[in-house]
């Protein structure tokens, strides 16, 4: 009888441990790991192609090209304006 009881102690003693100890380890490990994986299919679909992300995380620059000065409608407009003044001859000059 004497093994009996040292069994149900041990067995006390082991669910004690498994409730305690075990499975809130089990359940926090659970928790991380969850949010980790949500964290890296995150990261693989969407999160690089961020602007903002890419800055904080000093990601691929992009390297930005200067603009011609000759494009669009308003630039070629003063350009136009600029050489017709420039070709009249100034009625005030003479």
């Amino acid at each position: 009888m004497g093994g009996n009881e040292t069994d149900h102690l041990i067995a006390s003693i082991f669910d004690q441990f498994s409730v305690y100890f075990l499975r809130p380890i089990v359940a926090i490990t659970f928790v991380f790991s969850l949010i980790a994986l949500s964290w890296f299919v995150a990261w693989k679909t969407v999160l690089v192609h961020v602007p903002l992300v890419q800055e904080i995380f000093g990601l691929r620059k992009k390297k930005l090209k200067p603009r011609p000065s000759n494009v669009g409608r308003i630039s070629r407009f003063y350009r136009s304006q600029s050489t017709s003044r420039s070709t009249k001859p100034d009625a005030e000059e003479k």
